[in-house]
């Protein structure tokens, strides 16, 4: 019962982007999406959301096929956290986390009292209860960023796809909101570029290189030396501490090309 690509590609403009990617996460999980740009881990997440189609293989929720879903029930379903949002409206954050009840209205309105009890929900599981009143432009990006995952659990999610979320956040933001991702009670798809990020809060790592898969297992299994050199074209010390069961990465600088 749960979001399910299986062996999907998407070519657009002419261009495979996603190349027979297979990703089942099991229940609970959080999955890190792991490449360099352009390996495709936007768009393999475009096709897990359903606004995009591939141009082969499926996309399932609970078994049954994206494309033959309502986008509302899809919705209802499955939440998606975008790098950064921006609105030069002044809107509440209330507000903001409220537009995450939208797929829950029908065509003569949702229930007021659950739309209320969701939203307060959500402010409290992201620490913003004190917040709800601020306007969007006053607040940082880290808190912008929980703002849209507070809007995202409005929706009563049970999938959650990130993609970049900690992009543009310095990093005690970035521990705060992946911490908070980690503790999330839904399953979640989370793109990152830090490979430290995703060895201390990832379950699982795919590793997507020109589109294809070329890794996918526990933290300590696919970060290695090897992989990192063959994807990232780079050499990387790779330590694992015991103590704490986590890996951690320090890289070597770039030798620069003699002029």
């Amino acid at each position: 019962m749960s979001l399910a690509a299986e062996n999907v590609s998407w070519s657009r403009e002419g261009t495979l982007v996603v190349d027979g990617v297979t990703l089942r996460p099991a229940p609970g999980d959080t999955v890190g999406l792991l490449g360099p740009n352009g390996s495709g881990k936007s768009s393999l997440l475009r096709l897990m959301q359903g606004v995009a189609k591939p141009s082969a293989g499926t996309v399932r929720l609970d078994g049954e096929a994206l494309s033959s879903i309502p986008r509302r029930s899809i919705a209802r379903a499955v939440a998606v956290v975008s790098q950064h949002a921006q609105t030069d409206m002044d809107i509440l954050v209330e507000d903001v986390v409220r537009l995450g009840r939208i797929p829950h209205r029908g065509t003569w309105g949702g229930d007021p009292e659950a739309d209320r009890a969701a939203v307060v929900r959500a402010l409290e599981h992201t620490g913003l209860a004190d917040k709800a009143d601020r306007l969007w432009h006053t607040l940082s990006g880290g808190e912008r960023q929980r703002v849209q995952i507070a809007r995202a659990l409005a929706q009563e999610p049970r999938e959650l796809l990130l993609d970049e979320p900690t992009n543009h956040l310095d990093i005690r933001h970035q521990l705060e909101l992946l911490t908070l991702v980690t503790r999330l009670p839904v399953t979640s798809i989370v793109a990152l570029h830090d490979l430290n990020l995703a060895a201390m809060f990832c379950d699982q790592l795919v590793v997507l290189k020109d589109g294809a898969v070329v890794a996918g297992g526990t933290p300590r299994e696919v970060l290695t030396p090897a992989l990192i050199r063959d994807v990232y074209e780079v050499d990387a010390e790779v330590r694992y501490d015991d103590a704490r069961g986590r890996v951690a990465i320090s890289f070597e600088p770039a030798a620069l090309a003699a002029h």
